[in-house]
């Protein structure tokens, strides 16, 4: 499966349990480490787990692993796909952490091939 696919059916998954705010950003040109990030947002830590678990559960169901899942009794769980890494947050640690600002306005990255 294409990274783009891959990436939309994170967010389809994580619109399934109702999270909020769910953004995907295309990091492909800025780093290495993935080609897709997915950041959305859960109302309380038991939500966040919920949406995190619900995309572990039906991505192994389309027969992608996640290669680890960190996080999950912090408010926020990072779930790495490879290419496509989720960020499943509290509102709260998404506005301190600020990651999509941060992705956008990193510059494309010289080392990586095109």
């Amino acid at each position: 499966m294409e990274s783009v696919d891959k990436a939309a059916r994170v967010s389809e998954f994580a619109d399934e349990m109702k999270a909020e705010r769910i953004e995907v950003l295309d990091v492909y040109s800025k780093t290495v480490m993935a080609d897709y990030l997915v950041i959305c947002s859960g109302t309380s830590d038991l939500h966040v787990r919920s949406i995190a678990d619900r995309i572990a559960e039906k991505m192994r169901e389309d027969k992608m692993r996640a290669r680890s899942i960190e996080g999950k009794e912090s408010g926020w769980v990072l779930l790495d796909f490879g290419d496509v890494v989720c960020h499943v947050m509290r509102e709260e640690q998404r506005q301190f952490y600020d990651l999509e600002s941060l992705w956008k306005a990193m510059p494309k990255s010289e080392s990586v091939e095109s």
